[in-house]
């Protein structure tokens, strides 16, 4: 094996697994043929991670070195993706002492090269300037190029793709605000880039000679202001325009307590992101294509990589915030692991009943649920809101169900469709009614002890610009007479069911068909 020029097969080590990019560079890697050891303080948060069956998971910490020889042992290329930010007071000591402990662990186990994800810096900006966030992940930077390793350094302005702190900053605000009274760092000019470019360059990084060892910046091919990205964002998500107004009384610090209040991103996260847009960050150079090519379309294109985020929601798959088996499809789709504030908005009402019954008589109410069956709550509510839906152009109730007692994915189902049907464990419908976003209603069947099982319902609602907002929190009041009632009418069919089931088995001389739903809209 060539020094800095690994073979398939090598070696990884990935720092920052649980995070963004690590979580989204291992199957990277992976898919390149590359082994991969995970360092991470809590083993344990990988294991919701899709391809964690496939990775070595070692403990450790990097700012404590004596843990760092046994993650070193036998790799070749060392990805230094972990940072302080949000740690609070003296995160930048922290970042320092890390990166010296990383640089020197490397050295004394042989490890060919270290490559390290950094910040795009401004030109013409003395140090002493930028904002702390900036400051410490340049002088990560330079201990990694100034160490004994060779290194490479990648450093990206903001990131495109779900889960990104920056682009979640962005979503929120464009998504939340069709007015804003903003800062001026809103004219600030960046040159954002999408997620899969980032990752491919980071994987190329691995075959970079030995005789390498300095920074490369990265971007995408638009350079836009922030005002821009936020009205290209509209764009691609179908929202109306958004009308920004600059003000220049909005520091920095002030502005992040206003990012704050309007997204959920963290302030810990926002203040140094908000912060380092002070500074115009725009490559100066693209030299790492000397390297790692283009690729054959081109880089993504700003408005093409929110499409790619966005691809998801538009596709009303939102399986990954339901359980953390699911699989992405793509860099820019979400992970299990990110963080709860990231996908974007995604309200739900839950209730949970514990029932004397068992599963099957459960089931047989859940899937003979609608249609003449009834929604079991308010009846007179369900009517006034199909024909409210009707009224404003939509399918309204009348279209009933197939079939009174089975269902299969793709059945309408009054105002909804079946979206994914496991039979005895799961009903999930997708709303066709006119709503300002997407919603979901989800059934399941859980077996508890003998004769007993749970009840569980989600109804999930994925606002789309303010007004989703409002019509979620208009109905909220609402939701414990609906969707309350509704869990208890089924727990008690269920009930029912299994009373008249037994009875009928015990020579009562009770109808043929005991199981059979009620009829009439209004039954419960």
């Amino acid at each position: 094996m060539s020094p800095g020029n690994p073979s398939d097969g090598a070696l990884c080590l990935v720092t920052g697994a649980t995070g963004y990019i690590g979580g989204r560079l291992v199957p990277e890697l992976l898919a390149a043929g590359y082994r991969v050891r995970c360092l991470a303080r809590d083993p344990g948060r990988l294991r919701d991670q899709p391809w964690s069956a496939r990775v070595e998971a070692v403990r450790g910490d990097v700012t404590k070195p004596q843990t760092l020889p046994d993650a070193f042992r036998d790799v070749e290329v060392a990805y230094y993706l972990v940072h302080a930010i949000g740690t609070g007071p003296g995160f930048e000591e922290t970042d320092r002492t890390a990166a010296r402990a990383f640089a020197a662990a490397g050295h004394t186990a042989g490890v060919r090269r270290i490559v390290y994800l950094g910040g795009l810096t401004p030109q013409g900006v003395r140090e002493s300037e930028l904002s702390p966030h900036l400051r410490s992940r340049a002088e990560v930077g330079r201990i990694l190029l100034a160490g004994p390793v060779p290194a490479a350094q990648l450093r990206a302005a903001v990131i495109i793709g779900s889960g990104s702190a920056s682009f979640e900053m962005l979503r929120y605000l464009t998504e939340r605000l069709p007015v804003m009274v903003t800062p001026t760092w809103v004219n600030t000019r960046i040159q954002p880039i999408a997620v899969r470019d980032v990752l491919r360059y980071l994987v190329g990084a691995a075959r970079l000679p030995g005789t390498v060892n300095r920074s490369f910046d990265i971007g995408g091919p638009d350079v836009l202001t922030y005002r821009q990205m936020m009205t290209r964002y509209a764009a691609v998500a179908g929202l109306p325009r958004r009308v920004i107004v600059p003000v220049p009384v909005l520091t920095p610090r002030l502005s992040s307590h206003w990012v704050g209040l309007v997204t959920p991103v963290p302030s810990g996260i926002a203040r140094p992101l908000v912060e380092s847009l002070r500074h115009e960050v725009v490559c100066c150079e693209h030299d790492i294509r000397d390297h790692v090519p283009d690729p054959p379309g081109g880089l993504v294109g700003f408005q093409d990589a929110v499409r790619l985020a966005l691809r998801r929601v538009r596709d009303a798959d939102v399986a990954t915030r339901w359980s953390s088996a699911a699989v992405p499809g793509a860099p820019s789709d979400p992970l299990p692991t990110d963080p709860d504030w990231s996908g974007g908005s995604l309200y739900q009402d839950r209730r949970s009943v514990a029932v004397d019954a068992e599963a099957g008589a459960l089931w047989q109410v859940i899937e003979g649920i609608g249609g003449e069956s009834g929604w079991y709550s308010l009846p007179l509510g369900w009517e006034l809101r199909g024909w409210l839906d009707r009224l404003v152009g939509g399918v309204g109730l009348r279209r009933g169900r197939r079939d009174p007692r089975r269902l299969r994915v793709g059945d309408s189902l009054d105002f909804w469709r079946v979206e994914e049907i496991e039979p005895g464990r799961l009903l999930r419908l997708r709303a066709e009614m006119r709503l300002p976003g997407r919603a979901w209603l989800e059934l399941t069947v859980t077996d508890a002890a003998e004769g007993r099982c749970v009840y569980r319902q989600r109804a999930l609602f994925r606002p789309h610009g303010l007004a989703g907002h409002a019509y979620w929190w208009t109905i909220a009041p609402f939701h414990a007479l609906v969707f309350g009632t509704m869990a208890r009418n089924i727990a008690h069919r269920a009930r029912q069911l299994m009373a008249s089931a037994d009875a009928h088995s015990a020579g009562l001389g009770l109808p043929d068909d005991p199981t059979a739903p009620p009829t009439g809209r209004g039954a419960r």
